[in-house]
């Protein structure tokens, strides 16, 4: 079975938590598409009624199309629910997220919900973050040589490149991101704080305690995760 089926597993599992009339905040990436197609067909054949918060342009491009409206954290600001992808998942459901450069308004959303649920297929689980994905932060361009000269001690800092333009991934908010590859400190809420004390550094991928449930698509089907 290969990466994409597990993912629509998890998102498949995860359409539980979907109730009408919810307002939900709408992750990004791979994962979260499915899930957004999922909602769209319910949509669609139970007429049902779903409001989304998005974390990003594409995010917002497909609720549209897929007949889930659209609305902000300014109109509401407290959220019941909100669904994301994650890029490592460890054993104690802290996440590395960002590698789709939208973990600014991620973090966002995800903390202004209730219930922050993770999907994810079994190749994102993780002993300890950092093994197959590298941190990313969202830095500011001004700031670019100076915060890369201050992340030397927590890793191999490196300004993420587009493959599609010349010249570095520019999010949606119009900031680069700066992967850490070799992370060296293994105290996430500790590291947090000081790379987001960084002047320059908007916000960094470590999901330190946010994540309520996660679901993982496998071989032997979906597994849920809590917190302990």
């Amino acid at each position: 079975m290969d990466s994409d089926e597990l993912k629509k597993m998890s998102a498949k599992a995860a359409l539980e938590q979907i109730k009408d009339g919810m307002i939900i905040g709408m992750g990004s990436g791979s994962t979260v598409m499915h899930l957004i197609n999922l909602i769209g067909q319910r949509i669609k054949n139970d007429e049902i009624d779903i409001m989304a918060v998005p974390t990003s342009y594409e995010t917002a491009q497909l609720c549209i199309s897929s007949g889930i409206r659209l609305t902000t954290l300014d109109e509401h600001p407290s959220l019941a629910l909100a669904v994301d992808g994650a890029d490592e998942v460890d054993p104690n459901l802290n996440l590395i997220k960002g590698g789709g450069a939208a973990l600014t308004k991620e973090k966002i959303v995800g903390s202004a919900a209730k219930l922050l649920a993770i999907l994810v297929d079994e190749s994102k689980l993780v002993k300890t973050l950092g093994e197959i994905a590298p941190l990313p932060l969202e830095v500011l361009p001004f700031a670019k040589s100076t915060v890369l000269n201050q992340l030397k001690e927590f890793g191999i800092p490196q300004v993420r490149m587009s493959n599609r333009k010349l010249g570095p991934v520019v999010t949606d908010n119009g900031n680069f991101i700066i992967d850490i590859f070799d992370l060296r400190i293994r105290d996430y809420s500790k590291m947090e704080k000081q790379l987001n004390a960084i002047p320059g550094v908007i916000e960094n991928g470590l999901f330190v305690n946010m994540a309520d449930i996660v679901y993982v698509g496998s071989e032997k089907g979906v597994k849920t995760l809590t917190k302990l």
